[in-house]
């Protein structure tokens, strides 16, 4: 697993938030090479976003098809974040990975199609958090 340090660029430089452990783990790359790489800080999906996936979209969805939650989640995945590796190998994405902008329009495409292809409505989440 890559270490991950957190911090902020203020006047082009790193202001680390735990400047600390930041320099145990340099000291311990000490006369090495290394790769060194800066990124806009990801944001996992919100808690509401995961309350209202859970409570109104697989619940919903699960009782439409007859399944129990987590075989809804597990299909819903392989519906909307599979991934094709090759010519046949197919894997599957988490929502436990996905951004809050990755899980906004993952619940999007869920939301559109449940309506679409089945005439199953699903309040927006607006609704469900007012």
């Amino acid at each position: 697993m890559k270490p991950l340090f957190r911090g902020i660029v203020q006047n082009g430089k790193i202001k680390f938030d735990n400047v600390s452990s930041y320099l145990v783990y340099l000291s311990g790359l000490e006369g090495k090479r290394i790769e060194f790489t800066i990124q806009k800080e990801r944001h996992a999906r919100s808690l509401n976003q995961n309350s209202f996936y859970w409570a109104v979209v697989v619940e919903i969805l699960g009782q439409h098809f007859g399944y129990e939650p987590e075989e809804m989640h597990e299909a819903l995945k392989f519906k909307f974040l599979k991934k094709h590796e090759g010519s046949d190998l197919v894997t599957v994405g988490s929502t436990a990975k996905l951004s809050t902008v990755e899980f906004g329009e993952y619940l999007d495409k869920i939301i559109r199609w449940a309506a679409t292809e089945y005439q199953v409505v699903i309040p927006s989440s607006d609704e469900f958090f007012f």
